[in-house]
């Protein structure tokens, strides 16, 4: 910790050097993304990398849970895979809606996704 603390002080100082009446008080500390937060576009490519390699059409679920094994996403966090479930069924929506993904209804009223062809 009082190495974490000397190396904070440098920062400061080398702040200091460029602007001398800088009053660090006033810095916010940037906030922690939320766990499993997709940058802008992450979503969709994964999804799509994941339907890509599908040897058939897989339902929300499977795609869920490819996307977190592409991203290493601990998918034994039931918490992590319902959030991650919900943008990625959102995203399979929009691109349905979009014209670039095609669902199928099964028997059991599941939804198989692909890639439209």
């Amino acid at each position: 910790m009082r190495e974490k603390l000397i190396q904070l002080d440098h920062i400061d100082a080398s702040i200091r050097i460029f602007d001398p009446d800088v009053d660090l008080e006033e810095v916010k500390p940037k906030p922690i993304p939320p766990r499993g937060q997709a940058g802008p576009g992450e979503m969709v490519r994964n999804v799509l990398t994941v339907l890509r390699k599908a040897s058939a059409p897989m339902t929300s679920q499977e795609v869920t849970l490819g996307l977190m094994t592409l991203r290493s996403m601990n998918i034994a966090d039931k918490v992590l895979v319902r959030t991650v479930s919900k943008r990625v069924i959102a995203c399979l929506r929009n691109h349905r809606n979009k014209g670039t993904l095609v669902s199928q209804e099964t028997p059991g009223q599941m939804l198989l996704w692909e890639i439209k062809r």
